[in-house]
């Protein structure tokens, strides 16, 4: 790689991140830990971290406060650990940020597979050549995607996006005006299956509509809901 690919894994069972720890080191990643959520909320604001694997239950502070006050300063990536039956949570950890999520009992091979998944998204890869336009801008009314630099922006201010808002945003905008159901998004955006947790859709969709707003009502409602099918990027030409 380019950069040594610093992560922070966070759990408050020793046994677990030294697991973790020995199969990303594999990989030749630097590791950091933190055995409870005010430890890593501290490392993750005063490091940066390529992404960030973070238990939800834990002494302290639990993984769904520190992602919440992580995301009041950085778009670090986040993968949620959560316990098995624990769908609640899950829910709750896409609502204040998180990017993925990994259930207990886990592969550790599996989590490496969700991090290198999540890097990829990071440097926009998955966005190769051949599905971008021919050119790194995208410009719309009221919005502007700049590939390179890896930036949105609203009526002329910058957005800042998570990983996953940024790239359904992508995903939306390069097909505009057509509409994508939920199925189809959680395989093209997340690659992976997520075994029809479909909410995931609806709560990044809705973070994204609340962040544009924040600087430009109008470019949220570009995110169109299609009721009973999905989402679109909607694009007036008027």
């Amino acid at each position: 790689m380019d950069q040594e690919t610093k992560i922070l894994v966070v759990d408050d069972e020793e046994r677990i991140r030294r697991l973790i720890r020995m199969y990303l080191e594999r990989e030749e990643y630097i590791v950091e830990e933190a055995e409870n959520g005010k430890d890593a909320l501290e490392l993750a604001l005063n490091n940066d971290y390529d992404v960030i694997i973070l238990d939800i239950m834990m002494p302290e502070m639990d993984g769904i406060e520190v992602c919440q006050e992580l995301r009041k300063e950085k778009t670090t990536p986040v993968i949620m650990l959560t316990a098995k039956g624990e769908e609640s949570n899950r829910v709750q950890g896409f609502e204040v940020g998180a990017d993925d999520y990994i259930v207990k009992p886990f592969s550790p091979r599996e989590a490496v597979l969700r991090v290198k998944a999540l890097l990829r998204r990071v440097t926009a890869s998955s966005f190769n050549e051949q599905e971008l336009p021919p050119k790194d801008l995208l410009v719309f009314p009221h919005i502007t995607i700049d590939y390179d630099a890896h930036r949105v922006t609203a009526d002329g201010q910058e957005v800042s996006l998570t990983p996953k808002e940024y790239e359904l945003l992508c995903f939306l905008a390069k097909s505009p005006d057509k509409v994508f159901n939920r199925e189809l998004l959680l395989k093209e955006v997340w690659q992976y299956e997520f075994f029809g947790d479909l909410r995931t859709v609806d709560t990044h969709v809705k973070r994204l509509r609340e962040k544009l707003s924040k600087v430009s009502k109008e470019a949220a409602k570009m995110i169109v809901t299609v009721w009973g099918v999905g989402y679109k990027f909607e694009v007036d030409d008027k």
